[in-house]
Order: structure tokens, then C-alpha cells, then sequence
């Protein structure tokens, strides 16, 4: 292999050979994700296993997440002109088999070290290469809603800042991943919908540094108590629009970060520096119905839900070199810069190791770069590191350790969460603008209607005086018309009258006369006649015009009408408007109002889940030092210390929640399909069964039955925890105690228990079936429906927190069992012996965890008062035990009874001489 070792550093593998095999030989960081996938991929891996294919995180839901390990590059830089001259006649130190994923590490000539690791880079690697398969896939889970790191590990001078920090502004196929990584993101993410923003700081002799802002050079890290996620409020966050502005700020941070010229580097980092990229998405197509076609607009909001956004972070680090003083020379300040930057590395180191080796104790907090980091090893982030190393023989030491940090951050595992909330002033935001769409289109409406009203007003007010004008016009038409044609008449008669008076005024003879007269008088006639007739005419004519004015008149009522018609309905039409206006207005405070609840019921839910998360981490860190003499129940001990710590104000919080919700109304909540307000409305209900007062009421209202039916339906951790907690909180009383066992809760307590990982849910489960076996009456029952093999099981997650319970629950048992004998009820074995449990008491009865070491001392005691179960202690090694709980046991009380127990048994006294123990 050394052949090809030398055919490498020779380069005769051309790039373009190998960008050729790319699909065959390398692998991406990530199980499930290839490197020419597009950003656009929704796959995210699930697990950290190197030749399974875990299912898609993609559709995770529940809080407890999915195990992903730390996946790890190594990348071989080339040869520096110091090296080439010094170490001519001097093989490469390492090996690179990047087929097979394998580095050697060459202690001699003869001998090597084979390493495997998820990805080899030889020294031709292209920085697109390492993006792709380093960095990509994290990128992808960050734009999918999930906490991503990117961090580079090496010795001082290996290429940590060229890999990660690289502008590439003269030549872009240099750009590094920070660069790469924003152009990615910048180019899947909708600029209107969704924002980038960024902080960029440095970690320099212990203190936090904003790159950005030089005069901020001392921040402060802020956890949150109840996630745990760590947060730098007093750095800048600088919203992203654009690439170029990004570089830009790159350019500032490198300006602003120190650095110093040593005899491994002429530019050495004397900081660690971390690039905070935070990317917050709306979620398109789920939940989010706002529609002004919608009808119903009275009844819209109740239908709406608030949209969801998702919220990514990409960590870039890129950690000072590690260096050996007598190999850089560093002395004065850059000695002391040398040292704190080798400090915060150790304390690193320390933690992978720890990690690695699944213990117990985590030293998080012996340095502030391991606080930044705790999300980015052991936490929710999906992780990917790049050890940098150098070919030269002279510093296979450096590298020896570098390689020892990568393979033992393999063995660490994440648990990824996808970070998703509801957006609640968004939909506040949308609301407001319907609202206002609602109100401009109403007053539109209403305008158009008063100006038809008036208009049509208008025109039958113009049509009446038309009509009155033109009747008027017409009548006086006709009455001169027809007081002409009556003066012309009287005229032409009074002439006529005149004209016969003068024929007949010349004495003509008799005859002439008479025919005269006859003639007269037959005119007169006809004359009068025709007068009759013209009068008759007349009188017809002004029927007609009677008529004429009747139907004018008619026709006047009858527009008057018309127009009364339509003031009554411009007056109906202002009234419908004022109701309208009213409706509105109601809704609007109806909105207010229900808004107002929702704010007031998730500041309640979301204090008082603060206060009970704060009030079980105060109990766990007050249980470990005061344990009671009495087996009470596990809350029964933290009473007192809740109580003075937090005083009046919990139960004020309570109080007030009973008077403003109702607990029926809490209770409801535990059913709707919303997981976070059951989340939310769960640790309500605990917190009120962890007060006396309040469990009676709790059980009378269906909640003991509710939370039964939580462990039963829901898939959800969080909720299997904190209804686990709730059921402890009952079972301190007895009453209740018979009611979980009646209604099956020993039997879904012991399959949660079953099911469960989480080290805090199996606490819970472990607190409440403890409670319930200090009850004498339950003992066959919960030993029949799995109690005991329940907690005998919970053993398998050894943590403390656990373990404590479970002895505390033996402990309970073995106190009621001893009772039992002694009052003459119960007869043979132990039940706890039978089960199997002895072995394990014997193995933990002298745990550094005291709460664990007492419980089971004293149920070892109480196992040991009754001559049956004596012959199985002895064979399980139970004897010596008792004779050191009898003499170095810190509790009087339990060494008295070891005491007693020991010289009152014949059987162990019997043991005792034949082993040659001296004991009075």
C-alpha cells in the first residue's frame, strides 16, 4: 500500500478520474442523502448506522426524535514548501485509501494503523467535494427545520479555516463551505415567507466575541431551563438578503478575528470561531386556510389555525489549532492564547470521550466552547466534523490525536428534533388584514347602496314636478281653450241677436212681419238649439278634463307612494347597515376577546410547565441529599423544598387558572388532537395533583381515567412523561392508589415503562409505581400485572434519577411484605426474591448514588427479618452486605436494624461462624 501512497502523492490520479468515481467510491456524510441530490430533497437520515437505512426524520412528530451519529471526514492537506525541503527523504506519515473509506497511520517502516471513517479526502479533493459530502446534507436538515453543526478539528496549520472559511473571491472554486452553505440556502428559500439571519462570534481566552460588532466583546451564554437549548441573546443578528452581503460580513468577522505568526503558521487562529446561521420557513400546504372566497366570512376565524414555521440552525466551527509549545515557539501572550485555546480543546475532548463511552456524567460546563457545543454532540443537532491533518512525519503525534478525536466522535449519538412551532402573529397579522378587507368592502357596499337610494330619490322627485308641471301647463291649456270658445259663442249669438232686432225694427206689413217673426222665432230656435248642443259639448269636455286631472292625480298618489316605498326601504337599508356595523363590531371584540384567552392560557400553560419542570429539577437536585427515613412517596419528599422555594406564587398561578379555564375545561384538553396543547394541558393536570387539595377534585372530574387513557392512546414521550408524573402525584394518596390499580394502571404504567427510553419518562414511571407498592392491600395485585418485573426492567437505563425510584419502589414492597409477615397475613418466600430482584439489590447495595444505597439497604433489612428468606440471601451474597450495612451504614436507624436482624437470626448467625466472621 505504501505504492500507493506514493502514486497519490505523486498525482497521477487526475481530478477528473476522480469526480469519475465519485458515485462508486465515496459516500456522503449521511446514510440516506446522496451529494448530487438537490437542496430541494425533504429525506433526512434517522440514524447514525453506517450500513442500515433508517426511516426518513422527515415525518417525525413526537419530541423524544431519532438517533443520528456524528459523522466524521478526514482531510489530508498537501505538502507546504517547508516540507517538501525538510522532509524530502521522509515518506508521508499516513496513508489514504479513500475506496474503502480506510486511512493507515505509519508508526515505522514496517508497521501501520488502519482507521475507518465516513469519508476520506485525499489532498486533490476540490472544496465542491468536501461541501458536498461534509456539509450538504446538513444543509438539507437545516432547511427542513433541524439544527445542524459543521465544525473542522485539526492541528494549527492543517487547513481547518481553508475548508470552512475560504471567501474565494479570486478564485470561486476555493470557496469554503461557509460560503457554499449560504448560496444553497439563499437559493432554496422564498426571501417574502422566509428569513435568514446570522451572528457570527469568536471564542477567544474564555470570553465570547461578536466579529461583528467589535465594542461587544463580552457575552454572556443564556440557557433555557426547561429545553436546554443555549442561546446568545447579546450577539448580532444580521438578517441575509442576499450572497453578497453575507460575504461581506464574512470579510468584517475575519478582520475582527485574531490571529498570530508561528513556526507551524504564519496566520494561526488564536480563536474559535462559530458562524450562527438561523433559518426561519413557513410550512406551505398544511394548516394555513385564509381565503377572502370563502363564504360564512361571520364564521371564518373559528375555522382558521395558526400556520407552522419551522426554525433550522447551521453552526459552522471552526476551532483553533491544537499546537505543541516547543513545536510553534509561542511564548508571551500568544503562549497564554496557546494555552486556553489547548484548555477548551481538552475540555472537548473530554466530553467525546464521556459521550463515547455512554457515561454518566457529561463535564458540559468545564468550558464555555462545550456549552456553545452541547446541542452539536449528544443533543438534537445533526452533525458532521472534518479532522484536518498534515502528511509530515514530524508531527505523527498531532496527527495520532487528531485521528483518536475523530474515532471517538464517531461513537457519539445525537437524538435529531425538528424545530416546529405555530406562528401565532402571523395569523394574528392575516386576521387583522381580512378583517380590514371585510370592513373597506362592507363600507363599499354600504356607499353604493346610499348613492342608488339617493339617486332613485332624486329621480322620483324629478318625475313628480315633471308631472305637476306638465298637468298644470295642460289644464290651463284647456281652460283658455274653452273660455275662448265660450266668449266667441256669446259673441256670435249676441251678434246674431243684434242682427234680428234690426230686420225687424222697419215695420213691415202684417204678413211680412208674421213670416217675419215666424222666420225669427224658428231661427231663435235653431239657435237655441245649437247653443244647448255647444253647451252639452262643454260639459263634456270638462267631464273629460275631470277625468284627465282625477288620473294626474292618481298617478301624483300614487308616485307619492312610490317614494314613501322607498324611504321606508332606505330607512329598512339603514337599519340592515347599523346591524351589520353591529355584527362586526361584535366579532372584532370577539376576536379580541378570544385572542386575549389564547395569550392568557398559553402564558398560564407555558409558566406553570416552566414552573413544574423547575420544580422536578429542584427536587432532583434537593433528593439526592436529604433522603427521609420513611419510604413516603417521591413527591411527599419534595414537598417541603417546592414549598419554600417557590412560596405562593405556583399555587396563585393555579388558582387563578381554576377561576379564569375550569378544570373540566383543562381535562377537555387533553383529548384534542393538537399535541402541544395536550403537551401544555397535561403538565397542567400534574401540577395540580402535585397539591392534596386538588387530587380529589381531579379524580371526581375523569382526570385520573383521562390520564390513563393518555399512556394508553399516545405515542408521544413528552406525554407518556408528564401523565407518568401526573399518576404519581394521585397515587400519594390510598383511595386514588385503589382506583389506578381497579382501572389497569399498573399494567399500562409497566408497558409505558416497556416502551420508554427517555431517562425522565422512565423516572416518572418508576416515582408512580413506587408509590403504589407501599399499599398493603395491592401487593399480589401489582405483583400480578407486572409491577415489579416493570421496575426489575427500568434498571436497563441506569441512570440515577431511575435507579433511585426503583429502589424506592423495592424498598416500599419489602416494608409491606415485612408487615405483612409479621402480622401473620402473608407466608413463604419474599415476593421480590421469587421475582429475581435479589441479585441486583446485592450488586447496587453499596451504589456512590446514595438515595439508591439507602433504599436498598433498608429493603435488604426488612427482606432479613424473616427466617424464610434467609438461606437465598446467603447464597445471594446478601450476608456480607448486612454486615457492612450493620457497621459502616450512615443511618442509625439502619444499622440498629441491620444489627438486630443479624444477631436474631439463627441461620445467619449459623453462616456467620462457618465463615469465620467475628461479628457481636
Amino acid at each position: 500500500m505504501a505504492t500507493t501512497a506514493g502514486v497519490y502523492r505523486n498525482g497521477n490520479y487526475s481530478r477528473n478520474s476522480l469526480s469519475t468515481n465519485n458515485n462508486k467510491v465515496e459516500k456522503p456524510l449521511s446514510v440516506n442523502s446522496n451529494p448530487k441530490n438537490s437542496l430541494k430533497s425533504k429525506s433526512l437520515p434517522g440514524s447514525g448506522l453506517r450500513k442500515s437505512a433508517p426511516p426518513s426524520l422527515g415525518a417525525a412528530k413526537d419530541d423524544t426524535g431519532v438517533p443520528g451519529r456524528v459523522r466524521v471526514a478526514v482531510r489530508l492537506r498537501p505538502r507546504n514548501e517547508e516540507e517538501m525541503v525538510a522532509d524530502a527523504d521522509f515518506a508521508d506519515c499516513v496513508e489514504l485509501q479513500p475506496e474503502v473509506k480506510r486511512l493507515k497511520l505509519r508508526k515505522n517502516n514496517w508497521d501501520s494503523d488502519t482507521y475507518e471513517f465516513d469519508e476520506v479526502l485525499t489532498e486533490f479533493a476540490s472544496q465542491k467535494r468536501v461541501y458536498e459530502v461534509v456539509a450538504k446534507p446538513v444543509v438539507e436538515s437545516v432547511m427542513d427545520g433541524y439544527n445542524g453543526t459543521v465544525m473542522a478539528y485539526g492541528q494549527t496549520g492543517t487547513g481547518k479555516t481553508y475548508t470552512l472559511g475560504r471567501l474565494g473571491e479570486e478564485d470561486t472554486a476555493a470557496r469554503g463551505i461557509m460560503v457554499r452553505a449560504m448560496e444553497d440556502i439563499l437559493a432554496d428559500v422564498s426571501l417574502e415567507t422566509d428569513s435568514v439571519s446570522v451572528s457570527y462570534l469568536q471564542l477567544y481566552m474564555e470570553t465570547i466575541q461578536d466579529l461583528l460588532d467589535s465594542t461587544n466583546d463580552n457575552i454572556s451564554i443564556v440557557e433555557d431551563p426547561k429545553s436546554g437549548d443555549v442561546s446568545l441573546p447579546g450577539a448580532s443578528l444580521v438578517e441575509i438578503r442576499n450572497q453578497q452581503s453575507f460575504v461581506e460580513l464574512l470579510r468584517i468577522g475575519e478582520a475582527h478575528r485574531f490571529a498570530a505568526n508561528t513556526k507551524l503558521n504564519t496566520e494561526s487562529s488564536r480563536s474559535h470561531a462559530i458562524l450562527m446561521v438561523h433559518v426561519k420557513r413557513s410550512v406551505k400546504g398544511r394548516d394555513s386556510i385564509l381565503s377572502s372566497e370563502n363564504g360564512n366570512n361571520s364564521h371564518m376565524a373559528k375555522g382558521l389555525k395558526p400556520p407552522i414555521v419551522r426554525k433550522g440552525k447551521l453552526v459552522v466551527v471552526d476551532l483553533a489549532g491544537s499546537e505543541r509549545i516547543d513545536k510553534s515557539g509561542s511564548e508571551g501572550h500568544t503562549l497564554e492564547e496557546a494555552k486556553s485555546i489547548n484548555l477548551s480543546l481538552s475540555a472537548l475532548g473530554k466530553c467525546i470521550n464521556a459521550l463515547a463511552e455512554n457515561s454518566a456524567h457529561i463535564p458540559i460546563r468545564d468550558s464555555k466552547l462545550t456549552r456553545l457545543l452541547r446541542d452539536s454532540f449528544g443533543g438534537t443537532a445533526r452533525t458532521s466534523l472534518v479532522i484536518t491533518i498534515g502528511p509530515s512525519p514530524r508531527h505523527r503525534g498531532e496527527t495520532a490525536s487528531t485521528i483518536m478525536f475523530g474515532q471517538r466522535a464517531m461513537k457519539v449519538e445525537n437524538m435529531l428534533k425538528l424545530k416546529e412551532e405555530f406562528d401565532y402573529k402571523s395569523l394574528s397579522r392575516r386576521l387583522d388584514i381580512q378583517l380590514e378587507k371585510l370592513i373597506a368592502e362592507h363600507e363599499k357596499q354600504q356607499k353604493a347602496f346610499e348613492n342608488e337610494i339617493e339617486r332613485v330619490a332624486t329621480e322620483a322627485k324629478h318625475q313628480i314636478l315633471e308631472s305637476e308641471r306638465n298637468h298644470a301647463v295642460e289644464l290651463e291649456k284647456e281652460r283658455l281653450n274653452y273660455q275662448k270658445e265660450y266668449m266667441e259663442s256669446i259673441k256670435k249669438l249676441e251678434e246674431k241677436w243684434m242682427m234680428n232686432q234690426q230686420k225687424h225694427a222697419g215695420g213691415e206689413n202684417a204678413a211680412g212681419l208674421k213670416d217675419e217673426s215666424s222666420n225669427w222665432i224658428s231661427n231663435g230656435e235653431d239657435s237655441r238649439v245649437a247653443n244647448m248642443e255647444e253647451l252639452s259639448e262643454m260639459k263634456k269636455k270638462l267631464q273629460k278634463e275631470t277625468l284627465l286631472r282625477k288620473a294626474a292625480e292618481e298617478e301624483v298618489n300614487k308616485l307619492k307612494s312610490q317614494l314613501a316605498e322607498l324611504k321606508k326601504s332606505e330607512a329598512s337599508a339603514k337599519s340592515d347597515i347599523s346591524k351589520l356595523q353591529k355584527m362586526l363590531e361584535d366579532e372584532a371584540c370577539q376576536k379580541e376577546k378570544l385572542e386575549g384567552e389564547i395569550t392568557v392560557l398559553q402564558s398560564q400553560l407555558l409558566q406553570i410547565s416552566f414552573e413544574a419542570d423547575e420544580t422536578a429539577r429542584r427536587i432532583d437536585n434537593g433528593g439526592s441529599e436529604n433522603v427521609p427515613g420513611s419510604l413516603d412517596s417521591l413527591l411527599s419528599q419534595a414537598r417541603q423544598p417546592q414549598t419554600n422555594d417557590l412560596g405562593n406564587g405556583e399555587k396563585s398561578s393555579i388558582a387563578k387558572l381554576f377561576e379564569q379555564v375550569g378544570l373540566q375545561r383543562i381535562l377537555s384538553l387533553l383529548e384534542v388532537e393538537d399535541v402541544d396543547v395536550r403537551i401544555h394541558a397535561v403538565k397542567v393536570v400534574a401540577n395540580l395533583a402535585a397539591e392534596e387539595t386538588n387530587q380529589k377534585k381531579i379524580v371526581e372530574a375523569g382526570g385520573l381515567k383521562s390520564l390513563l387513557m393518555l399512556l394508553r392512546s399516545s405515542e408521544d414521550e413528552t406525554i407518556h412523561r408528564v401523565a407518568a408524573g401526573a399518576i404519581a402525584n394521585l397515587a400519594m394518596n390510598e383511595t386514588n392508589q385503589e382506583l389506578i390499580m381497579s382501572q389497569g394502571g399498573i399494567r399500562l404504567l409497566s408497558m409505558t415503562a416497556g416502551g420508554a427510553e427517555d431517562p425522565q419518562t422512565l423516572r416518572m414511571v418508576a416515582g408512580a409505581i413506587a408509590n403504589l407498592c407501599g399499599n398493603d392491600k395491592l401487593q399480589m395485585k401489582l405483583r400480578g400485572e407486572g409491577g415489579i418485573k416493570a421496575l426489575l426492567g427500568m434498571v436497563r437505563c441506569r441512570h440515577p434519577d431511575v435507579l433511585a425510584q426503583v429502589a424506592r419502589g423495592i424498598a416500599n414492597f419489602a416494608k409491606c411484605e415485612s408487615r405483612a409477615s409479621t402480622q401473620g397475613t402473608k407466608n413463604g418466600r419474599s415476593l421480590l426474591i421469587e421475582d429475581g430482584v435479589l441479585p441486583w439489590m446485592v450488586q447496587n447495595a453499596n451504589n456512590e448514588a446514595s438515595p439508591i444505597r439507602r433504599h436498598i439497604e433498608l429493603a435488604l433489612c426488612h427482606l432479613a427479618q424473616h427466617e424464610v428468606n434467609a438461606k437465598d440471601m446467603i447464597s445471594g451474597g446478601a450476608l456480607w452486605e448486612l454486615v457492612r450495612i450493620s457497621r459502616d451504614c450512615s443511618r442509625e436507624d439502619i444499622r440498629t436494624l441491620a444489627h438486630r436482624t443479624l444477631t436474631s437470626s439463627p441461620t445467619f448467625q449459623a453462616e456467620m461462624r462457618r465463615l469465620g466472621i467475628d461479628y457481636q
